[in-house]
């Protein structure tokens, strides 16, 4: 680290979301409640799939992963936001900032070319090839080739996040060692550097196109597809639950990728801290907690799989049920 940092002595003050102490006591009580449901609902989607035989395809080991993913990725979060939400001193040491901000980005990066590759390899590609080419689709989509993406999703920005998190707290932070957000973020915290910061904003600028904007892109392309497939459904309530669903899941994910484009891709002499900390509210703390929500609740397979862990006779009733009103298998995402 670099000798100039006067705050690596001492670390940060996290200025948090509130003044008052009520309304951090309302905020710790929701944010609680959205953390709760977060763990608990992807660490159950992951036991789900896991534990039953009918799940264990391409498209659910990609779930399961992106659940373990976000039962990382908010914990860099929010355990430390709930803590301070009850403290009168919101102090964050040096090490403790820089692992927080590694553990987000990196964790972050992941999620995203996870979604991309959920998007357009499983959403898109997948259920093309297993309408159009079904008999493809047992050598392009076999579990090899899915661990293989899967460990590019985590090993591929491990090195670009390391350098950024390293080259950010390189950089001379001789002013306030107050950070106006509720945790260690790039924004915040290039606003206390001292340093000229322009070769950081550019990296930031060109992480956030190959990790964000990219997969997005890809996202976007994959939904055209499904959606030109939707058209030509021949039935009318096949293509209502197909746009249903579709929509639940371009939601969450322009919810997610939208809001975290807009803070760290739009100029800095347009940054708010105001807005930073609500559009990072988003993609670090809401987004996790629908994820699952979404792939089971609009699932017609996990929804079978959760009817029989709770009550087997009433699953097979619902699965004798779903055979006799079967939709196209599309929209069964």
């Amino acid at each position: 680290m670099s000798g100039e940092n006067d705050t690596s002595l001492e670390g940060f003050i996290l200025l948090g979301l509130a003044d008052t102490m009520e309304l951090q006591i309302i905020l710790f009580l929701l944010f609680f409640v959205i953390y709760a449901l977060t763990v608990l609902g992807n660490v159950g989607m992951i036991l789900l799939i896991g534990t039953d035989s009918r799940l264990h395809t391409p498209m659910y080991f990609f779930l399961a992963n992106l659940s373990f993913v976000d039962v990382c990725y908010s914990s860099a979060i929010t355990p430390k936001m709930l803590a301070d939400l009850l403290s009168e001193t919101k102090t964050i040491s040096f090490t403790g900032c820089f692992l927080q901000l590694y553990f987000f980005i990196a964790l972050a990066t992941t999620e995203c070319i996870l979604f991309g590759l959920m998007a357009y390899d499983l959403m898109a590609y997948d259920r093309y090839v297993a309408i159009c080419n079904p008999l493809h689709y047992p050598l392009v989509m076999n579990h090899k080739i899915c661990v293989q993406m899967v460990v590019a999703c985590w090993i591929t920005g491990v090195p670009v996040e390391t350098g950024q998190t390293y080259q950010i707290f390189s950089l001379p932070f001789c002013g306030s060692n107050q950070i106006n957000h509720f945790f260690c973020d790039i924004p915040p915290l290039l606003k206390l550097a001292c340093g000229d910061t322009f070769l950081n904003e550019m990296l930031v600028f060109t992480v956030a196109v190959l990790f964000v904007t990219i997969p997005f892109l890809l996202i976007l392309g994959s939904y055209i597809k499904i959606i030109s497939t939707i058209l030509r459904l021949p039935s009318a309530t096949g293509r209502t639950k197909a746009f249903s669903t579709c929509s639940s899941h371009i939601t969450v994910v322009v919810m997610f990728f939208g809001s975290a484009i807009i803070t760290y891709l739009r100029p800095k002499s347009k940054h708010s801290s105001r807005a930073d900390k609500f559009l990072s509210l988003f993609y670090t703390i809401v987004t996790p907690m629908f994820n699952p929500m979404i792939y089971t609740l609009r699932n017609k397979d996990a929804m079978m799989a959760l009817r029989k862990l709770v009550d087997p006779d009433l699953a097979e009733v619902g699965r004798l049920t779903d055979c006799a009103t079967q939709a196209p298998p599309f929209i069964h995402f």
